[in-house]
């Protein structure tokens, strides 16, 4: 009897329930499940995901920092090479005018050293040449004289032996020769 007061509660059950709603018995199951599952997911495992997810972003965060400092500084040492790099290129400026002017001094220097040199070379030379002429034109003048007062003693017949005499015949004849010029 029992047994077929299951089979007809199982038949009368069958006809009137609907395929897709499922039985009470599987909701209140299912729901119970989903509770504890909900209560476990919600008390360890979100706990722990922020937890990871905080930690993720705080890094992101000191990365993002560390990248900001990380780029202040590029651009701290840019701005330091740049400034530096101006500075180089203004001191290579004065360094070539100084040495312009260096180099514009040791010319002119070196030109009044050679002038002064060529000067001093030109009056040695003068001086020489004036000596080398006064040299040749005693040695001339002696010459000479020997050779005037020979062809005077020729000429006239007799010997000028007397020295005095004969410096003033050689003078008188080398200033007619001066006055013939």
């Amino acid at each position: 009897m029992l047994n077929a007061l299951v089979t007809n509660l199982a038949a009368a059950e069958t006809e009137a329930q609907n395929p897709l709603i499922p039985a009470w018995y599987d909701i209140i199951w299912s729901g119970l499940w989903f509770l504890i599952i909900l209560i476990v997911v919600w008390k360890v495992a979100l706990p722990r995901l922020t937890a990871i997810l905080d930690e993720r972003s705080a890094a992101i965060e000191g990365n993002i920092a560390k990248a900001d400092e990380a780029q202040k500084q590029a651009e701290a040492a840019l701005e330091e090479y740049t400034r530096q790099l101006a500075e180089a290129r203004t001191e290579a400026g004065e360094i070539r005018e100084a040495a312009r002017e260096d180099g514009k001094k040791i010319v002119t220097e070196a030109k009044e050293t050679a002038v002064a040199e060529a000067n001093r070379i030109t009056a040695a030379a003068h001086t020489q040449i004036e000596a080398e002429r006064q040299a040749a034109f005693v040695s001339l003048r002696s010459e000479v004289g020997t050779l005037a007062i020979d062809l005077a003693g020729g000429v006239v017949g007799e010997t000028l032996t007397d020295d005095a005499r004969a410096t003033a015949v050689v003078d008188r004849f080398l200033a007619d020769l001066e006055k013939a010029k």
